[in-house]
């Protein structure tokens, strides 16, 4: 049962990469929030949202099936500390993208 929660996480951890990397960047990118679902892009925030939801579930699965990781409240501070600056560098590099489209 271990390496069927195991591949969950993985599934999870590549998932959030290109959410991540795309909302960080500041550019929009499929989300199933968007319209069509799965095809339309979505904002840079929900991306990072998006692509965070599925890491700390990673996170939470792999620390509830580890025999000896805890992860505990510094793990919740780690997990708050990258929510926080990846809604803010979404937010700015979507500015910056908008921008440069502008002129």
């Amino acid at each position: 049962m271990q390496h069927v929660w195991a591949f969950f996480v993985g599934a999870l951890v590549c998932n959030c990469v290109p959410h991540l990397a795309s909302g960080l960047q500041g550019l929009a990118f499929p989300t199933p929030f968007a319209r069509p679902r799965g095809v339309g892009n979505s904002p840079p925030l929900v991306n990072v949202i998006w692509g965070f939801a599925n890491l700390a579930i990673a996170f939470l699965i792999a620390a509830h099936n580890a025999n000896s990781l805890d992860m505990g409240p510094d793990a919740a501070a780690g997990l708050a500390g990258g929510l926080a600056i990846g809604i803010y560098l979404s937010l700015h590099f979507g500015k910056v993208q908008r921008n440069r489209r502008a002129d």
